[in-house]
């Protein structure tokens, strides 16, 4: 009988010896929530990706609530974004009691269509959230071109692109320096670098980042370092309503180790994405993602799109029958039990618009990515062997 191969998952974090250790001097040092290790992260944060200014919460989606209530986005106002996202980037605008206005993506990239945006455009519209989805940057000069013709900031959801990078006025620069007016990212486990969960928002914007640290902390006037460090007796005040988004000194100090980590990460998984590319470019059935030559992906996640004579659910369970893990194509927040209750908007009059619960007639090809695309495993730890597995196993199940 032949030895059962191991499985191989979606994705898995690279950590180690140095991340426990990490974890191990913040809970030892007898200060283990928001405090001097949070602050370092932050400051190493902001000179990695060129910042001025890096403010680190729970999550990614307390980052994005941060930042649209930050720009000055109200309950009633409208947010241009994409439904072709994780439901996070909807759910943190409706946070606000604003309404999400879909926009539909490119099939080429799965981000924001720019061509689409001016005429989602209102007297309500208060910003624009656009996503890098999984890695790949959107095209962030049109985009912020259309914005600034119209008086109106833009917010990234980087959740996914931490290490990606644009090429800006000549040079490449991180995704995240910003070049919108905020940025946000995610350190959850899928992502490429993590600390169990966890964000950070970044911005050139000194009042805005005075706003973060206030809301992620009830509002609490006094930082803790400060009042613990003070000869004299202080008293914080409340001066705003604010909120419990704050990271811990045990998932900074992770952090810290994993930003030393993530060049290699990021080298290790452009080189995967360049063998999983060479493999299945030329197979029928097949087409592989595209990068565009203003961009560099991190390659958080790795998506080939199937052609219509394929079942993209029975292409999985097969996968998954062989002990590797894959994921369906981004989601649709427009399609989920829940947007059938809250508010949103394909950017036209209901009474022009088709759509129906589960379907809109403005956002084909969103629909189209998540019902074609699958993700493939991709992860630091990957052996090539690993991937020729994968890739095996995936044209045998495309040309059979």
């Amino acid at each position: 009988m032949s030895e059962k191969l191991p499985n191989i998952p979606i994705s898995k974090p690279w950590m180690g010896e140095a991340e426990a250790e990490a974890a191990s001097r913040a809970i030892l040092s007898g200060w283990i929530t928001q405090g001097p290790e949070v602050a370092a992260f932050e400051k190493e944060f902001a000179d990695y990706v060129g910042a001025k200014h890096a403010c680190a919460v729970s999550n990614c989606t307390t980052a994005l609530h941060l930042a649209l209530l930050a720009v000055g986005v109200k309950p009633e106002d409208e947010v241009i974004t994409v439904s072709h996202s994780y439901i996070a980037t909807a759910n943190s605008i409706r946070y606000c009691g604003a309404v999400p206005v879909f926009v539909d993506i490119e099939p080429q990239t799965y981000n924001i269509n720019p061509k689409l945006i001016a005429e989602a455009i209102s007297d309500r519209t208060r910003a624009i959230l656009v996503v890098h989805q999984i890695g790949m940057p959107c095209d962030l000069k049109a985009i912020l071109e259309i914005a600034r013709q119209h008086n109106l900031p833009v917010v990234e959801d980087a959740a996914c692109a931490i290490g990606s990078e644009i090429h800006w006025n000549g040079i490449w620069e991180k995704i995240g320096k910003p070049h919108g007016d905020i940025a946000c990212f995610s350190f959850h486990p899928r992502k490429v670098m993590s600390t169990g969960d966890g964000g950070m928002l970044t911005t050139s914007n000194p009042e805005w980042d005075r706003q973060f640290r206030l809301l992620r902390q009830h509002g609490m006037s006094v930082a803790d370092t400060v009042r613990h460090g003070s000869k004299q007796v202080i008293f914080e005040s409340y001066p705003i309503l604010g909120y419990n988004y704050r990271i811990t000194d045990i998932q900074a100090a992770v952090g810290r180790e994993q930003l030393k980590r993530l060049p290699a990460i990021i080298e290790r998984r452009r080189y995967l994405a360049q063998r999983y590319n060479e493999f299945l470019a030329n197979i029928d059935g097949l087409k592989v993602p595209t990068e565009p030559d203003l961009a560099r992906s991190n390659w958080q996640s790795y998506a080939v799109k199937l052609t219509d004579k394929y079942d993209q659910v029975q292409v999985m369970q097969e996968m998954l029958d062989q002990g590797l893990a894959t994921r369906r194509g981004i989601m649709n927040t427009h399609r989920e039990p829940a947007y059938q209750k809250e508010a949103w908007s394909c950017g036209i009059a209901p009474k022009n618009c088709n759509c129906e619960a589960g379907t809109c007639d403005r956002l084909v090809e969103s629909e189209k990515a998540q019902d074609t695309v699958i993700l493939l495993p991709l992860f630091h730890q990957m052996t090539e062997q690993d991937q020729d597995r994968i890739v095996q196993a995936l044209q045998n199940l495309v040309v059979k």
